[in-house]
């Protein structure tokens, strides 16, 4: 029988973990920076509720962490408390976080230290992804270390991709979540450019869904939240301003010419700054608007 040990019950982690608790044959343990939320899911899912990262770690084969961001993570791992003090040799941490590469890194060469393997393993798929157990997951790290824990990983990942080394998965999630961010703020602008000439944005969509210009933002997000002006919370724009930012740095670090990787990371910080903390990232739509004077109809 296998240990788990999952750190994060958030947005995207209560689900993944909620997966990884229906697997028999296996031992979970969950911690959360908000203690009652683990408690309240070990109840419910009757695992168990660790009260520190040490005691989730405790006995794990494989810990796994999902947190708003990489330093987020490298904070969990020292002190009498961190996750170093509970870890045995031969175990995995592998971080779902949409993370830097550069901290991973870090990570990793701090865990090989003490004799741990490590893995950056960010997701995409949102939050339905995550219930369903359908997401995506890029790896990064060592192929042998991902064989070992794939079988976990697949609770909830449907397609889980060896990228490359430590870094690759978190450089590929950045990278995915700029073409994320362009496909929403490029179509926001044409689609108001369009309803300015007198086209309805439903009928513009209709004919760029058959058309090449067509994107997930386009076939699913905008007709789902702005047309109808519903603007769940699934996604924060908070976290999408920092995956592009991420990207933005992998490519000023290699040298690659990316103006409009840049021009973007400076686009969702601006609409980040604008629509606060709480904004959905289809809500970057609304600033275009402001600035536009009218809203897509």
């Amino acid at each position: 029988m296998s240990s788990v040990a999952f750190l994060g019950l958030g947005a995207i982690g209560r689900p993944m973990a909620t997966c990884l608790a229906r697997v028999p044959d296996r031992t979970l343990a969950v911690w959360n920076r908000t203690q009652d939320k683990a408690a309240s899911f070990a109840a419910e899912h009757n695992v168990r509720h660790a009260f520190t990262p040490a005691d989730a770690a405790l006995g794990a084969d494989i810990v796994i962490t999902c947190l708003p961001v990489s330093t987020d993570v490298e904070r969990l791992l020292e002190g009498p408390d961190g996750l170093l003090s509970g870890m045995r040799t031969g175990a995995a941490l592998v971080d779902c976080t949409s993370g830097d590469p550069a901290t991973s890194r870090r990570m990793a060469a701090r865990l090989a230290e003490r004799g741990i393997g490590f893995l950056d393993a960010p997701v995409s798929g949102g939050v339905m992804g995550a219930v369903e157990g359908i997401l995506t997951v890029m790896v990064g790290g060592d192929a042998a270390l991902l064989a070992r824990v794939k079988p976990t990983l697949a609770a909830f990942g449907k397609k889980i991709v060896h990228c490359g080394p430590v870094g690759a998965g978190d450089a590929l999630k950045a990278v995915n979540q700029v073409m994320l961010a362009v496909h929403i703020w490029s179509l926001a602008e044409g689609l108001l450019a369009a309803t300015a000439a007198g086209v309805k944005a439903d009928v513009a969509l209709d004919v760029i869904n058959a058309s090449s210009g067509r994107s997930n933002a386009s076939m699913n997000l905008f007709p789902e939240r702005v047309i109808g002006r519903a603007f769940p919370r699934t996604f924060r724009l908070a976290l999408l301003d920092k995956d592009v930012g991420i990207a933005a740095g992998v490519a000023r670090e290699h040298r690659i010419p990316a103006p409009l990787m840049q021009l973007t990371a400076d686009l969702m910080r601006v609409a980040h700054n604008a629509l606060g903390e709480e904004a959905d990232h289809v809500e970057a739509v609304k600033l275009l608007e402001q600035w536009a004077g009218q809203e897509i109809t």
